[in-house]
């Protein structure tokens, strides 16, 4: 068994390098390591849930590394300790990932009062890694006071960033088509506010038009909470303008939701679908672990693949066991 009491004491101290490690423990797989990984959040539970916690995604090419650093940059002015958790696409292929994030936010990478954490996807749905819950807690235990989620990229399952986030920013280019195609109608129900990044030079013309566009957009679709209307803004990452009016909206949309309750409950109910979703990852490895099912499915998956068997009959068979 892990030794978890330096990890413990590190991360309550706010040391960098045991935030990682303890970060690298929930990871892995090992039976062993898990049960430690358990045991240190166990230990830190009590110190976490005061961070604000932000998701932001956007298009590919949008430029969220380059929004997160000046974003980053900007609260570390206003005084506040920032954590990114910023997870890249793992290969269908080799299960690997490039983990560049650390070199696409240099500047803020060396800045004491962050901490960039890049972790692979591991082919986890919804563009987020399978233990970042985990990770963001243990960010809250570490003092941070706010923890930025970056995902993969829009999809229609990217709403699942929703489910471990306050608030959740959606960034958008003008200029790249059609604006109302542009964007998802999942993404703009669960949005809490969208920017238009790249609003700069000959572009910042069209990103007020497409600003314009996607606020009509936004009021054919019913949001999640009456409490709130969805603002959209234009930003420019590059000349780090626009950063003051993204943390002025993150705060009013905290300060209506904490006075209405609706904060609480949704957290409350965010941890109710990370059990459902443990039980449901536990139920298939339990499943897959058993010797007989192993023994099987190898024959079940030739037979579907040569067009002997329907997907749906093989599943049914493993199942029986």
């Amino acid at each position: 068994m892990t030794d978890i009491a330096p990890l413990v004491d590190g991360v309550l101290t706010g040391n960098r390098r045991m935030l990682a490690k303890a970060i690298t423990l929930i990871e892995s797989t090992r039976a062993d390591h898990q049960d430690a990984a358990q045991l240190l959040l166990e230990r830190l539970l009590p110190r976490t849930g005061t961070a604000i916690r932000v998701g932001i995604t956007g298009v590919p090419g949008v430029g969220k590394s380059t929004f997160i650093e000046a974003f980053g940059l900007y609260l570390i002015q206003q005084g506040k300790r920032l954590a990114v958790l910023a997870i890249d696409p793992s290969s269908a292929r080799t299960g690997g990932s490039i983990l560049g994030d650390k070199t696409r936010m240099a500047q803020l990478a060396a800045a004491p009062a962050a901490f960039i954490r890049p972790s692979p996807s591991g082919g986890a749905l919804g563009g987020v890694a399978r233990h970042t819950r985990e990770a963001m807690l243990i960010c809250e235990a570490a003092g941070y006071d706010v923890v930025i989620v970056e995902t993969v990229g829009v999809g229609q399952s990217e709403i699942a960033v929703n489910d471990m986030v306050d608030f959740f920013l959606v960034l958008m280019l003008a200029g790249a088509g059609d604006e109302l195609q542009g964007i998802k109608k999942g993404i703009i129900e669960i949005a809490d506010a969208l920017a238009i990044n790249k609003a700069d030079g000959d572009n910042l013309a069209r990103a007020k038009q497409a600003a314009a566009h996607y606020l009509a957009a936004m009021k054919l679709f019913r949001h999640t909470t009456p409490t709130w209307t969805p603002p959209v803004v234009t930003v420019s990452a590059v000349e780090r303008r626009g950063m003051d009016g993204i943390w002025a909206i993150i705060q009013d949309h905290r300060a209506r939701l904490t006075a209405t309750g609706e904060l609480a409950a949704k957290r409350r109910e965010q941890q109710r679908g990370w059990f459902w979703d443990v039980v449901d990852e536990g139920i298939k490895a339990r499943f897959l672990a058993r010797p007989e099912v192993r023994a099987l499915l190898g024959e079940l998956e030739a037979a579907v693949a040569a067009g002997e068997m329907s997907p749906t009959a093989a599943a049914r068979r493993a199942l029986a066991l």
